[in-house]
């Protein structure tokens, strides 16, 4: 199972299980990432706990779940980032235009703090 996807109170937990969010995982995210947001959810905390690597495709479908969020007037938040995936975000400069958080529970607060 690649994904774990949880309906909560105001927002929608992906969890990626896989070590890597690469090419072969990256576009299945991307189809449920368009499908939790065609169901009308527009905050989403994806959790990237278990990711140990990340490649450009994964970049990719973490932009597009930002953008999915910010077209719906919603809150995207990415959190559990180990070293060298927080590290790609910083080289890429990601760090200045996503909402990163360590753990869930942060990610869950700053929701409600922008609602």
């Amino acid at each position: 199972m690649e994904f774990k996807i949880e309906k909560l109170d105001n927002y929608t937990l992906i969890q990626v299980l896989e070590e890597k969010l690469d090419t072969h995982i990256a576009p299945t995210l991307k189809s449920e990432l368009v499908l939790v947001s065609g169901n009308g959810e527009k905050n989403i905390v994806l959790d990237l706990d278990h990711v140990r690597y990340c490649d450009s495709s994964g970049l990719s479908a973490i932009l597009v779940a930002n953008r999915l969020c910010k077209n719906a007037n919603g809150t995207f938040v990415l959190t559990g980032l180990n070293e060298a995936v927080e590290r790609l975000i910083t080289i890429s400069q990601l760090d200045t235009v996503l909402n990163i958080t360590n753990t869930v529970q942060e990610g869950e607060e700053m929701i409600r703090a922008a609602e």
